[in-house]
Order: structure tokens, then sequence, then C-alpha cells
């Protein structure tokens, strides 16, 4: 990996500098480079991002002095939140290129999922559940779902079923015995959240991530 050292050994993410082996102002340079080869050369970033993005480079990167100095914890997942538009899965994609293989997180579509569902039942959630986990071994996957929230009600033979509901609850379970991690990107704040999955999910969800939010003026980048 290119060179990411920090001669000043600072960051520019908090008002007073925290130390850090990393520089921070070319890693941003680093992410806009990836996100050039990824989604083409009209891929930016906003100066309103840059504090979002280091957040996320701090946690990928597991740079324990800048997470703790935000208020991140390593050993939870990232629930990112923005408008639509904003870059969400983009640059958690993005991300996959700063750290080890074990921690890349496996993304999927919930409205795939839901839809997956519809035709394979509560063996999808089983797929993403008791099933996530690297063969012959107990290290769990890390899995980011994209668009929490937006995805239809599943229904199987008859069974009507929140299936991100109850994939969340089992990671929940899996979080708290075996440290899986889980990723997701939403559109919806917290509250609309509350609406579709209820108050125990929200609750768990508050134990299982770290909650990072892109600003509501964050330009949209589709346009």
């Amino acid at each position: 990996m290119t060179n990411m050292t920090n001669p000043e050994n600072s960051t520019p993410t908090t008002t007073k500098p925290t130390p850090t082996p990393y520089d921070y102002h070319y890693l941003l340079q680093y992410v806009s480079s990836i996100g050039k080869d990824m989604y083409g050369r009209d891929y930016t970033i906003a100066d309103i991002d840059k504090p979002i993005i280091s957040r996320l480079l701090c946690y990928f990167l597991k740079d324990r002095e800048v997470a703790a100095a935000e208020k991140i914890d390593l050993q939870k997942g990232i629930l990112l939140m923005g408008p639509v538009g904003c870059g969400k899965s983009s640059i958690m994609k993005i991300m996959n290129n700063f750290c080890p293989a074990p921690d890349k997180p496996v993304f999927h579509s919930c409205n795939e999922i839901a839809i997956d569902f519809n035709t394979k039942g509560y063996e999808t959630i089983l797929k993403y559940t008791k099933g996530s986990f690297f063969p012959y071994t107990s290290i769990p996957r890390v899995h980011c779902f994209d668009d929490l929230g937006l995805e239809p009600p599943g229904y199987y033979y008859g069974n009507n079923s929140n299936v991100m509901a109850e994939i969340l609850l089992s990671r929940y379970n899996y979080f708290t015995s075996c440290d899986m991690i889980t990723h997701i990107t939403t559109n919806l704040n917290t509250s609309e959240l509350e609406a579709i999955y209820g108050n125990r999910i929200r609750s768990r969800m508050r134990e299982m991530f770290n909650q990072i939010i892109f600003s509501n003026t964050s330009p949209d980048k589709r346009k």
C-alpha cells in the first residue's frame, strides 16, 4: 500500500491535533483517487464531507487515538446516514481499500435481500446470520446492508416478515456473543428507522453501531 504515514504526526479531524501515524490530508486525496478509478473522473470529495470521510478512515484503519478522540468505538459497526445521493454507498465501498481482508465488508442491497426472501424464505435470513462465518472457523463475516428501510416487506408462503429486522436482531445476538460486525447505509433518520423496525431493534442498533451522519447540505453526487 502507498505510504500513508503522517510526517507532522497529527490529524485535522479534531480541533486539537491528535497523535496518529497517518497523514489524513494525504488519505483524503487517496480516497479521491480511488473514487475516480471506481466511479469515473468526475468523482470528488466536497469540503463539507471531509470530516465524515476522515471519521470513516480512522475507523477502517483502526487508528485508535483518533477514533477515541472522535468517540468512535472500533468494536462496533458503522451506521452511515445522510440524504439521498450524498455518496454513502460509494464511500463505504471505497473504504474496503483501507481494511484487511477479514474486515472487508460484503455489500448487499436490502431491497434485493427482501426480494430473495420472497423466493427462498428463511434460508435468506440464515445466510446473513447463522451462515455468516468464514468456512470451518468461528470468525464472523462483516456485512454492509445498503439502503436500510427502503426494502419491501418480505412475503413467503403466506407469512409476512420484516426481513431486515429479523437479520439485524440475529446479528445483534452474534455481535454480543461472537463480535459479529455489521455496517449499514440509510437515507432515513433514527425516528424513521424506529417506526419501521420498532424500539427493540432501534435499542440494539445503539449498541451495534457508531452513528455517522452526512450533513443535510451535502451535495447530491448523482447530479
